[in-house]
């Protein structure tokens, strides 16, 4: 039996008429009544009761027809599901982030995957440090990281999706606040509220190096897991610190933020693994492109 047979019975058996049915198949009726006797002989039933004027069904027939219909609408939504998937318009992703992007870039980024893309199921992932994506991203837990650099291994694929500069995070009525901008050496005395080193944070290694490279080590007095909870320790006025531009986005009450003078400002990477061929990271890779250049 073929999906063939089911599809002339299924025929057959709407059209009531052997000649109708072979129009609506495209092919003579004599070949079709043999399919269908054939069917019936590989069955051990009669599926149809025939007159020389129109055709019923059988109590076998018309259990048959409502299996066979069943049958072949699952045999075309596989196909329609399996040609989604092809063209990465259905599947499985997901996405690590890095704390300053989870509140800025994430958004507009998940927005727009959403909207282009409702039958992919997307999961993110927010306030990751860029070392727990990449092991994540190597252990096959996530597909996509939006991380900071540095980004060095052999089954990456690592794209730069933009640049962001520095700035100063202060609680409101600071004394620097009164300032436009700010320099490294500014921060010399200044209570510091950085990433957990523990954690491997690649900003604490950026603001650290910073201050070492203005003469002076970083005076840290706090450390926190989660970019949230930083802005938040600075409004509450325990110390200040150094983040990129888009955790201003945040918007927490009590925090003002200036620009740091004399900076080249810090990456965000999206990487991938380099053997990942998935149509649907091909296209969420280039709705973040477009996201990045809006």
């Amino acid at each position: 039996m073929e999906l063939r047979h089911l599809r002339y019975f299924v025929a057959v058996a709407e059209e009531r008429h052997f000649g109708r049915a072979a129009e609506r198949l495209n092919m003579a009726q004599p070949p079709l009544s043999q399919q269908i006797q054939q069917l019936e002989t590989e069955l051990g039933v009669t599926l149809l009761h025939r007159t020389t004027r129109k055709v019923e069904l059988t109590g076998a027939g018309a259990v048959y027809l409502e299996r066979a219909r069943a049958v072949l609408t699952a045999v075309d939504d596989a196909a329609a599901e399996a040609q989604r998937v092809a063209k990465g318009l259905q599947g499985r992703l997901v996405v690590g982030c890095v704390g300053s992007a989870t509140y800025s870039l994430l958004p507009a980024f998940a927005r727009a995957l959403r909207e282009e893309l409702p039958a992919v199921d997307f999961t993110f992932r927010g306030e990751m440090l860029a070392p727990d994506q990449l092991d994540s991203l190597l252990g096959r837990r996530i597909d996509l990281a939006l991380l900071r650099p540095p980004v060095e291994h052999s089954a990456l694929k690592v794209t730069t999706v933009r640049r962001d500069q520095l700035i100063v995070a202060l609680p409101e009525g600071h004394p620097l606040a009164r300032r436009k901008r700010l320099g490294v050496g500014d921060l010399r005395d200044q209570d510091l509220i950085v990433h957990a080193s523990r954690g491997r944070s690649v900003m604490h290694g950026i603001v650290t190096d910073l201050c070492r490279s203005a003469g002076f080590e970083a005076r840290i007095r706090h450390e926190v897991a989660e970019t949230s909870t930083l802005v938040t320790f600075v409004a509450s006025g325990l110390g200040v610190a150094v983040v990129p531009r888009p955790v201003a986005e945040l918007g927490v009450p009590g925090t003002t933020y200036r620009p740091l003078a004399g900076n080249q400002g810090v990456d965000l990477m999206a990487a991938v693994r380099a053997d990942d061929d998935s149509p649907v990271l091909a296209r969420a890779l280039g709705l973040l492109e477009r996201v990045t250049r809006r």
